[in-house]
């Protein structure tokens, strides 16, 4: 067999790389690597490490000319080539090319194969947008409603769409949830980014070595001719009721391999109350397949504590010494809500906190601050499908039925539930419709990416981002983002030409 994998440079890339070469019958894995002097010394490692079994084709994934000689001969395409936070937030051309176009362009790559290739895509939880408590548990099938001004999950959403729709007769769209590696601690004290994270929202986690195994078992499983069901569906990378905790708890494990806590390093008025992304899951059926989940968010960390020395040695600094030289520093950063709020950035400002107002008032004290546990809303629960029922997201029709049972009444009513119509009069499983959004839009497509995907227009998201606008037509969008939005905010978001975040209300007769 002949694998081709983008990303193997990144951490779910470089596990899935080093697992597939565990198997013997991978002849060869065919690799892109972006022509950089860095990726000089990483083909140097790998051929010494593995000699002829790993190919390198220079070029980036956006190069529609590389993606065609990766894929030439393979047959099993892996796509995990991703522009990510921070960088995604500060160059959004590079997210764009990398994220959506370079996954449009593979796509095109495979379907062009005189005998393709099998299509395996990368895309994120970031699509499915925040999460608070009230609805913690996600399925595929959810609404997208990517975080506003999120390039990165914006456009990782236009390509697991382009995938879906594409002409690749074999495909897969793996939704990663937030992820576990060895340099997380390090990555994460350098950007503001770190305070994007709300504290009382689901966050579920798996490790890059998982990840990475993943991988490898599918490929194992396609080898042995034992997953032909697994093809032409979407799935959620999850981790497990072991590995699902809050922002406030994700803090705290990290945090205590230093000794120290989030209340002992910064404050929660630091942190956005919205507008972030993350839940936990309610469905296992991509590990239920492969059986990947092996490795604990308390093993990563205690790990990570045994690997590093820093981190002992911060333990006999105080706490008030590490909160200002590591954390009260990332203030100052233009990724930061504190910065944000101190510019005066409207925009930001409202999709983070709700308005310059609630931002203001939101206390600095932790004794004043509501911490919510994982375990009051099921979160260690092996079974929340039968115990939480009542937090899952409605799709619009009856989803006893399988995709095989179908019929236009199900597409009726998912169109009605999403403030549209399907337009179309007859229906043929696997055959593209024609729908209509509340907006008038009309627009192609399959049963399967609306009622199984959670795709609606595409015209209409996400940017600029009128959630508040749709929520008031969509039932669908409406059940999960009254969560965490009033129902008076009736607020457009956009980058202008230069990259700035912009806002405005809409007259009430656009709504």
């Amino acid at each position: 067999m002949i694998v081709a994998m983008t990303g193997i440079s990144g951490n779910m890339g470089r596990e899935a790389l080093a697992q597939t070469l565990e198997l013997g019958f991978v002849e060869r894995v065919k690799v892109l690597l972006t022509p950089k002097k860095r990726n000089d010394k990483l083909l140097k490692k790998l051929k010494k490490a593995y000699g002829g079994r790993v190919e390198a084709v220079r070029g980036r994934i956006s190069d529609a000319s590389a993606c065609g000689q990766l894929v030439e001969g393979a047959d099993i395409v892996v796509n995990m080539a991703a522009v990510i936070p921070p960088r995604s937030d500060k160059n959004a051309n590079a997210s764009y090319l990398c994220n959506q176009i370079g996954a449009m362009r593979l796509a095109d790559a495979v379907a062009s194969m005189p005998k393709q290739a099998k299509l395996v895509h990368i895309s994120t939880v970031a699509v499915y947008g925040n999460r608070t408590m009230q609805h913690p548990w996600g399925r595929v099938g959810d609404p997208l409603l990517p975080a506003v001004y999120d390039h990165y999950a914006m456009h990782k959403m236009m390509a697991e769409r382009y995938v879906i729709e594409s002409g690749v007769e074999h495909w897969a769209v793996l939704r990663q949830t937030a992820m576990l590696y060895d340099g997380i601690i390090f990555a994460n004290i350098s950007d503001g980014l770190l305070f994007h994270t709300t504290l009382n929202g689901p966050l579920e986690w798996v490790t890059a070595r998982d990840s990475g195994y993943l991988i490898k078992r599918i490929i194992e499983r396609e080898h042995g001719g034992e997953i032909e069901n697994f093809w032409n569906k979407v799935y959620d990378i999850t981790g497990g009721h072991m590995n699902r905790r809050t922002g406030y708890d994700t803090f705290a494990d990290g945090f205590s391999i230093m000794g120290g806590s989030p209340k002992a390093y910064f404050k929660p008025n630091w942190c956005q109350t919205r507008n972030f992304h993350g839940m936990w899951y309610a469905n296992s059926s991509l590990n239920d397949m492969f059986g990947y989940q092996r490795e604990s968010v308390a093993q990563f960390w205690a790990a990570i504590g045994k690997k590093y020395a820093f981190f002992k040695l911060a333990r006999i600094l105080p706490p008030s010494v590490i909160g200002l030289f590591v954390f009260r520093r990332l203030l100052g950063d233009e990724n930061a809500p504190a910065k944000w709020i101190k510019q005066g950035n409207i925009g930001k400002v409202t999709a983070a906190y709700g308005g310059m107002e609630r931002a203001h008032a939101l206390t600095n004290r932790w004794d004043k601050f509501t911490l919510i546990s994982s375990k009051e809303c099921g979160g260690n629960s092996e079974c929340p499908a039968a115990e939480y029922s009542d937090m899952l997201l409605s799709h619009g029709y009856d989803e006893s039925k399988g995709e095989e049972e179908w019929t236009l009444e199900d597409m009726n009513e998912a169109a009605a539930f999403r403030g549209g119509k399907c337009l179309s009069k007859e229906y043929s499983a696997g055959q593209k419709l024609l729908w209509q959004c509340s907006e008038g839009h009309t627009f192609m497509a399959k049963p399967y990416t609306v009622l199984g995907a959670g795709h609606w227009c595409p015209f209409c998201s996400p940017e600029p981002w009128k959630y508040d606008m749709l929520a008031k037509k969509s039932p669908y969008i409406a059940q999960v983002w009254y969560d965490s939005h009033d129902k008076s905010e009736n607020f457009s978001y956009w980058f202008d030409k230069e990259g700035n975040a912009c806002i405005e209300r809409l007259p009430e007769d656009e709504v």
